[in-house]
């Protein structure tokens, strides 16, 4: 395909002065170019491994990838955050390569050895891809995940070099087994830890764990790995790095790399004529917005990629923009295609190809192509909607432009509270840094798990215990006390016939993927999350696969499997859920004036039980179905705020309005709470209620979403003036009469966003934040690295 010289601006403008467009564009921002810097090669590198490098382009190395590897080579532990497309695997590839090529021992006997954790088997591939055009004739490299047959597992442990592996097999597979890896254990020289901005959150806790049975494992037989880190977009890197690992680790953020103009688009779709759900006014969806803007991109011939937030979404995406290339264009109708987690291995790798050689102009995916694979060649990436995350967003701006070409990245606002927020206030979302990865590797609900698997790695010793943190010992005992450890003189030992890490679900799914089965054939399709299932693959759903709409005609909780048949239905379906929420300890609490903001723990029960029938394309309901479905209690982390009935008698909202006004606060809320959290509105949860029996108060929580807690609960605490304003200006600033999905409407909602009051919402808030204390002023902070223009 012909490479197509990018104007931003000219670009920006066809789209945006389409018909129906004209009022889309709420911010434009264009970072200007940086220029290279280089250094020269290290003279302790393997010449091979210069010569072989130096064959595929790289004359001299940047200067961050220098710094990185002299680091690493001489035994620091490094984390190299730098810009997207800033050739951060050459940082650790040379030290790790180096070792590799220089410690090879006689008839090629593995001297040293590479372990390379992803956070997707996609990435892992496209690095082993990667290692591979090097062409180093002797060099063992193989990938160690699911889609890897029992013949190449085999190969990979007894004579794999460089290994690349995701942390679930690493912790299923590697570790458990250590002793049949052990020559590659005792060769262990170089840990890389990828996209290590990826592990927030219960994952990044179980990550943690993981890494320090890693090195638990490693020292046992006989080796002491450094670790090399990297990622484009995490905050205080170090920070993040040290939590993550356990060590004391280097930073090195300074980016040598050049980078193309690049413009950043913030974008509102319009309203649509009449109202939504409860009379609300809605605008078109950032789905069909991007569909369209997706269209145009390729009838220009623009290399383009969607990001959108569900599969479903996705699916979509690429379909509508195919109806519409039809009619334009049919035969660009196969430059489109769907990408996302759930399709097969060979059907993954088959587009991975297509969007790599061109034959693909345009691909709508979910975050499974997020990170770093390698793209490049791409003019535009599009969002639908606000990722979760500063960092995640500048990670899927970055897929654009990866060859030091100018780029566009444009967002679509979804319509709910933070997307409107965002692209009406642009300076909090581009003149903000990327948020610090949270994560508690301490949580007791992750730490328990991984204790019982090191002890049946091998038994637990008094001296092992500090490299799982403070609260090891208290685990330990607790775990003893419950059976699942035996004390010995020598230490404590796993004595239970089944796998200890099954304890540990590390991707916090609820369970096994459950299978989607077709029901004549038996033919697997994909699989969702365990915990989606009760939403998504309900009997009676509607489930869209590669843009064929599919009914569910039975869920098996147990087996972990859904049977699905091929229909064409004249509706959606949306899944309703009730929600119950338990006080069980605070832990801390502050007064604001009459009002008071707490944090502590709580118990949700959580309960689908019906399911609406919307038709298509209205969004009319036409139908509610019961559902018979087990209860899920989780038990985590939680903030809530309080107020008296003295205080609601004065605020001036009518009693009946009340659970109105208190469950549009909760809402909205949740909406904002992942400007001030790394997390997303699907990381969090709440429940409001104007009397709730353990405060005996009107009482809004926003609680965790996974067991123990996630550090969200904790960040809305601790920011919660700033949270809770911006919470309020996001209500009263929307033009809508009575509320709606751009303030205080949820997608999430189990309710079906009934009953909401807007003014209602302020009024609490107004007198909530009447006793909070004033914000700190805030020191300018560095945006991403590699973007400052």
């Amino acid at each position: 395909m012909q490479v197509q010289v990018l104007d931003v601006e000219a670009l920006v403008g066809r789209l945006s002065g389409a018909p129906g467009r004209e009022d889309g564009l709420t911010h434009l921002e264009v970072l200007e170019a940086r220029e290279a810097r280089h250094a020269p090669w290290p003279e302790w590198l393997h010449p091979d491994v210069r010569d072989a490098v130096v064959r595929r382009g790289v004359t001299l190395p940047w200067t961050h990838q220098r710094r990185a590897a002299d680091l690493a080579h001489g035994g620091t532990h490094v984390v190299l955050s730098t810009g997207t497309a800033s050739g951060k695997s050459l940082g650790y590839l040379l030290p790790a390569l180096h070792a590799v090529e220089s410690q090879r021992g006689p008839k090629g006997q593995r001297g040293a050895a590479v372990l390379y954790l992803s956070p997707t088997k996609a990435l892992a591939q496209d690095q082993l891809a990667a290692v591979r055009r090097l062409g180093l004739p002797d060099l063992r490299a193989s990938t160690h995940d699911g889609d890897s047959t029992p013949e190449l597992r085999e190969w990979t442990r007894d004579h794999g070099e460089y290994v690349l592996t995701n942390p679930d097999m690493l912790h299923r597979s590697m570790l458990p087994g250590h002793e049949r890896w052990s020559r590659f254990w005792g060769a262990l020289r170089y840990v890389v830890v990828d996209e290590c901005h990826h592990y927030r959150g219960v994952f990044g806790a179980h990550v943690a764990q993981v890494l320090r049975r890693l090195r638990r494992v490693a020292a046992l037989h006989g080796a002491h790995p450094t670790f090399v880190l990297a990622s484009a977009t995490v905050a205080e890197p170090e920070v993040s790095a040290r939590r993550l690992t356990g060590l004391d680790v280097t930073a090195v953020t300074d980016d040598g790399s050049p980078r193309g103009r690049t413009a950043i688009a913030l974008w509102e779709p319009p309203f649509v004529p009449g109202v939504g759900e409860n009379g609300a006014p809605v605008r078109r969806s950032a789905a069909s917005e991007v569909a369209g803007l997706l269209t145009d991109l390729v009838v220009d011939r623009v290399r383009t990629l969607a990001f959108v937030r569900s599969r479903r979404g996705v699916e979509t995406v690429a379909l509508s923009a195919r109806r519409q290339l039809a009619e334009v264009d049919p035969a660009l109708v196969d430059q489109i295609a769907a990408y996302r987690g759930g399709y097969l291995p060979e059907e993954r790798r088959a587009l991975e190809d297509a969007l790599r050689d061109g034959r693909l102009t345009g691909v709508a995916a979910t975050n499974a192509l997020e990170l770093g694979i390698d793209v490049s060649g791409l003019d535009a990436v599009l969002l639908a909607g606000f990722p979760g995350t500063r960092a995640a967003l500048w990670q899927q701006v970055g897929r654009a432009g990866r060859a030091a070409t100018d780029a566009l990245g444009l967002m679509v606002a979804r319509d709910d509270p933070l997307d409107t927020y965002l692209v009406h206030h642009p300076e909090a979302l581009l003149g903000a840094p990327v948020e610090a990865c949270v994560f508690d590797p301490d949580n007791p609900y992750v730490l328990g798990p991984h204790l019982c698997a090191a002890a049946a790695e091998s038994p637990l010793r008094h001296e092992d215990l500090p490299l799982f943190g403070p609260g090891a010992r208290t685990a330990v005992d607790a775990l003893t006390a419950g059976g699942l450890l035996r004390r010995r003189p020598h230490g404590w030992f796993w004595t239970d016939r089944s796998r200890a890490s099954d304890l540990a679900d590390i991707r916090s799914t609820g369970g096994p993927a459950v299978r989607l089965v077709e029901d004549v054939t038996g033919r697997v399709l994909g699989t969702v999350d365990h915990a989606a299932s009760h939403g998504t693959v309900h009997p009676g759903a509607v489930y869209l696969h590669q843009g064929e709409t599919w009914m569910v005609s039975e869920l098996d909780l147990e087996e972990s499997v859904a049977v699905l048949h091929r229909d064409d239905p004249d509706h959606s379906t949306s899944a309703r859920e009730v929600v119950d929420i338990e006080v069980l300890g605070e832990r801390e609490s502050t007064s604001w004036g009459r009002a008071r903001l707490t944090l502590g723990d709580v118990r949700v029960t959580h309960q689908v039980v019906s399911f609406l029938k919307r038709r298509v394309p209205s969004g009319e309901v036409i139908a509610e179905e019961p559902l018979d479905l087990p209860e899920r209690t989780l038990q985590t982390s939680a903030v809530w705020w309080t107020l008296p009935p003295a205080v609601l008698a004065e605020c001036g909202v009518d009693e009946r309005d009340l659970p109105g006004a208190a469950h549009a606060a909760e809402h909205a809320s949740i909406g904002l709470l992942p400007l001030f959290a790394t997390c997303d509105r699907w990381d969090i949860g709440g429940v409001s209620t104007a009397l709730h029996p353990d405060t005996g108060m009107l009482t809004v929580f926003v609680h965790d979403g996974h067991p123990g807690g996630s550090g969200f609960a904790e960040r809305g605490y601790a920011a919660a003036g700033r949270w809770l304003r911006a919470t309020r200006e996001a209500i009263a600033s929307c033009g809508c009469a009575e509320g709606c999905p751009s303030c205080v409407q949820s997608p999430k909602c189990g309710n079906q966003n009934n009953p909401l009051d807007k003014a209602g919402a302020v009024a609490l808030l107004d007198v909530l934040l009447a006793g909070a204390p004033a914000d700190p002023p805030r020191a300018p902070e560095p945006r991403p690295a590699g973007r400052a223009g």
